[in-house]
């Protein structure tokens, strides 16, 4: 509908009627596609619809592709990695023990909760574990303690029958 046929609606409208009660309807229905006094949608003609149509088929295509893309890229992707190297699975106690081998068997146990951004209760607990395996000493050092792994403890620390033996 063009303006001017608007224009015209609302002048017949006020011209008819003492109210704008009237004109505001009229206004209003026109606006939202349907005609004065006729009661039915507005028809357009098929251009939208065909517009419409091909939107959907466009947005269709371009899933299906981006779909199949993923699909098919998924293994080559999965292939292309490298074997990840044992390093990366590397166990909690076993992290600990091999960073007291790389600093010569002994470490304080505030720098090795430093190395590992874990918490101290964890660590803590951690190093309990090991200690009650036998896989580590923990030896009192005022307030702090000195985590040694065995054969590296100090020789101050061993009774007199160990330094013999060693």
């Amino acid at each position: 509908m063009s303006s001017r046929r608007r224009g015209s609606t609302l002048r017949d409208a006020y011209g008819s009627s003492s109210s704008g009660a009237v004109a505001s309807t009229v206004t209003a229905s026109s606006w939202f596609g349907v005609l004065p006094g006729v009661g039915r949608p507005l028809q357009l003609d098929g251009g939208a619809h065909l517009a419409a149509m091909a939107g959907m088929v466009a947005l269709a295509v371009l899933g299906g592709i981006l779909v199949a893309r993923n699909r098919y890229e998924e293994p080559a992707s999965a292939a292309a990695d490298p074997e990840p190297s044992r390093e990366e699975f590397v166990t909690d106690r076993e992290r600990v023990q091999q960073l007291l081998r790389e600093n010569g068997g002994r470490m304080k146990q505030s720098k090795i909760v430093d190395s590992v951004d874990w918490s101290k209760a964890k660590v803590s607990r951690l190093l309990a574990d090991l200690e009650d395996d036998g896989r580590i000493t923990k030896l009192r050092l005022g307030r702090e303690n000195l985590v040694c792994l065995p054969g590296h403890e100090p020789t101050a620390s061993k009774s007199p029958e160990q330094v013999n033996d060693d």
